[in-house]
């Protein structure tokens, strides 16, 4: 059986959901949490993905990844979507949408760190080293800039934290996903993963009692739409988009959205939430983009030299 080329176009409109539509689910985060709890709300958003995805599987008749992946696939999703992505939404209770999103944008560099068999490799390149230390002094300058001398929050700083780590928990889990081959399709795939992270998102609700006092009839309209953008653009669109990515590109190429996703944050949260901008915030923030501009370089070098002339 011979691999297709994935179509170019429809590759570009993949690239276009990771980078834009993703960059906008921090704005849409900030109106569900108006009148829904955090777990709640990445809950339904991605119990309901994912059992539209599965539906539209069984519908074609497909089947279900083998025992070896299924786990594999939950197991990513568990971590992608609730160490990742939930506890970015529990943390947008006390930062912005733009900061949350300016944090996130050091996706790369970790992802430089715990790819532990190449480390030979990027810790001998001076570029590499080069855009870690800027990348990262770009992150104790937002935590010490951007974040305590613009936020009136406690919890700024806590949640700040939670953001990175919740970082660290996606890529560990990507990589998960870049490892499950199998002959399922990459619908079938995010559809296990989807439920997998509502499933977890329930018991973490539970956990945290976030059910006590919570009712749908409370819910706003605001709260509702952000809700129903979360699903239907940032699940069944982007992040489809970012399974299918990471199947057919490197992950750290795939990764790369986390340069445009912050810039579209910052600017919807501006514009449509007043959300304070400063230049201690873009300041951190072009200094972090240096840093992971500066790591993948050596990338882009060796693939322009590869390319035919």
């Amino acid at each position: 059986m011979t691999n297709k080329t994935p179509s170019p176009l429809l590759v570009a409109f993949a690239f276009f959901a990771i980078y834009v539509v993703w960059g906008a689910t921090y704005l849409a985060v900030i109106y569900g949490l108006k009148t829904i709890p955090p777990f709640i709300l990445v809950g339904l958003r991605y119990a309901a993905a994912g059992l539209i995805l599965l539906a539209w599987c069984k519908l074609k008749k497909e089947k279900l990844p083998e025992w070896k992946y299924l786990w594999r696939h939950a197991l990513s999703g568990t971590m992608m979507l609730v160490g990742g992505t939930g506890m970015i939404a529990w943390a947008e209770q006390y930062i912005s949408s733009g900061q949350a999103a300016i944090l996130v944008a050091t996706e790369p560099l970790i992802f430089l760190l715990v790819d532990k068999k190449r480390w030979p490799e990027y810790f001998s390149n001076k570029y590499i080293l080069s855009g870690l230390a800027i990348g990262f002094t770009g992150i104790f300058l937002f935590l010490k800039l951007g974040v305590t001398e613009t936020s009136t929050s406690s919890m700024a700083v806590i949640a700040s934290i939670v953001v990175i780590t919740s970082a660290l928990i996606w890529v560990l889990g990507s990589l998960i996903t870049k490892d499950a081959k199998g002959n399922s399709s990459t619908t079938m795939n995010a559809s296990v993963q989807l439920i997998a992270g509502g499933i977890a998102c329930a018991i973490v609700v539970l956990l945290k009692g976030e059910y006590v006092g919570f009712s749908f009839d409370k819910v706003s309209a605001e709260s509702w739409g952000g809700l129903l953008f979360l699903i239907v653009m940032g699940s069944l669109v982007a992040y489809l988009s970012f399974i299918w990515l990471i199947t057919i590109k490197p992950p750290a190429i795939v990764s790369t959205h986390t340069y445009v996703n912050p810039v579209v944050a910052v600017l919807l949260g501006w514009l449509f939430i007043n959300e304070p901008v400063n230049m201690q915030q873009l300041l951190c923030l072009i200094i972090i983009l240096v840093g992971i501009l500066m790591v993948n370089l050596p990338a882009y070098m060796k693939k322009k030299a590869e390319t035919p002339t």
